[in-house]
């Protein structure tokens, strides 16, 4: 959302307000219906300190909101779907499904989305409050069986792509843990070092007078950091964290940067790079063999993108498709797919198989980023040696060096 402070002429008098727009066009229209008047001046703001304050406000109170965790919305799609293949009114299967689950924010909304349908709003329109908590393919999976009156096709489709992320998102937790294991352990054993071993030798060092190389200053230094600082270090880091991320939810330019930026580290990038087009094109093939036209297939794909960059470059593909050019063209316009991909799509689209191709591809992502992840410790090893070493030579030498020359003055006066 963008802000504009906007002037109005209004019954001969001038009045100037805030307006908060997704664009200058959309502004002045808003404008000129609110006060039928004509629009003198309009110029882009930034956000009132007072939204942004309360935006904050809001977005710290979220994290106590409970979250559905994403088995038991695996669960719950295909208890419903085996439900609606077996006939069973949702009304009534959505009632039984929340009766039986665990999850009791799950247990509300299945009630309330129970109650709406009683009332007779449709099962898509009675979802559309819970978007956050079920996702925009969800509700885009629901709209489709209600279009094409196929519910339990469209909710057995939904479950297997759910259930498709889920696989991938695990694959890359359980690939995470040992790095994240190791490197944690070891922050851990160095700050114990650092905090309870080095003050024993700096009393030695201050009692000798001893002239200090320069890793024991160097330890001493982390030493006197950590001790006097340490507690507003934490909580600094702890309120950068909280900052860094609110600003990545919330601004979408702060929020491109660090896409791209992360699109630039080693490793790193082809891991967001694979998965990414992995889930993209998995969702795609998925909607395209379930008949969606192919526009509507790549605007529910594209936004469950979540790196802005690959996002707005593969916005591309369905820009240039809407104007008629072909999936192979816009693909390789994105700079994104190699050679033999754009081969495979052009391959499809010309046997009228492109379903079928999709599906290929998508495998082929899936294995590049299952290979990632397979070798991911064999990546990752050299650096955590390198850091490990790091750590020990500063130790060894920051302690030893001026225990040594201590010794060599001490042997000298006997």
């Amino acid at each position: 959302m963008k802000y504009f402070n906007v002037l109005v002429l209004s019954k001969g008098k001038k009045n100037s307000f805030l307006i908060r727009s997704d664009s200058k066009k959309e502004a002045i229209e808003k404008a000129k219906l609110k006060t039928n008047g004509v629009v003198l001046k309009i110029e882009e703001t930034s956000q009132p300190l007072e939204e942004k304050v309360e935006e904050f406000k809001n977005y710290l109170l979220s994290f106590r909101k409970i979250k559905i965790k994403r088995a038991n919305l695996i669960a719950t799609m295909r208890q419903l779907a085996v439900m609606a293949n077996a006939g069973i009114p949702l009304h009534d299967a959505l009632n039984e499904i929340a009766n039986s689950t665990n999850d009791k924010q799950l247990q509300i909304i299945l009630k309330d989305i129970a109650e709406s349908i009683n009332a007779g709003i449709s099962l898509s329109q009675s979802m559309e409050k819970y978007k956050d908590e079920l996702g925009n393919l969800t509700i885009m999976m629901i709209k489709l069986g209600e279009q094409t009156g196929d519910m339990a096709s469209a909710l057995f489709t939904l479950t297997n792509i759910l259930e498709k992320i889920d696989e991938n998102v695990r694959k890359f937790k359980k690939a995470i843990r040992y790095p994240l294991i190791t490197l944690g352990a070891m922050a851990i054993a160095f700050t114990i070092l650092i905090v309870y071993v080095v003050p024993k030798f700096k009393e030695i060092f201050e009692r000798f007078h001893a002239k200090l190389p320069l890793p024991t200053r160097i330890l001493l230094n982390i030493e006197y950091i950590f001790t006097h600082y340490g507690l507003y270090i934490l909580l600094f880091l702890i309120a950068s964290t909280i900052f860094v991320i609110f600003l990545y939810r919330t601004n979408p330019q702060f929020k491109k940067s660090i896409d791209t930026f992360l699109l630039k580290l080693y490793l790193l990038k082809d891991i967001i790079y694979y998965a990414q087009l992995n889930r993209f094109m998995l969702v795609f093939s998925e909607l395209v063999k379930a008949g969606i036209p192919v526009i509507d297939a790549l605007e529910n794909s594209i936004s469950l993108v979540d790196n802005s960059y690959l996002q707005e470059k593969l916005e591309i593909v369905k820009t240039m498709v809407e104007k008629g050019s072909s999936i192979e063209e816009a693909f390789a316009q994105t700079g994104l797919f190699e050679n033999m991909i754009l081969q495979m799509i052009a391959a499809g689209e010309a046997s009228g198989q492109l379903d079928n191709m999709l599906q290929k591809i998508t495998e082929y992502y899936g294995m590049k980023f299952d290979y990632i992840l397979d070798n991911l410790s064999s990546y990752i090893e050299p650096i955590m040696l390198v850091i490990i070493a790091a750590m020990v030579l500063l130790l060894a030498l920051g302690i030893f060096l001026p225990m040594w020359d201590m010794a060599q003055v001490i042997q000298g006066r006997g």
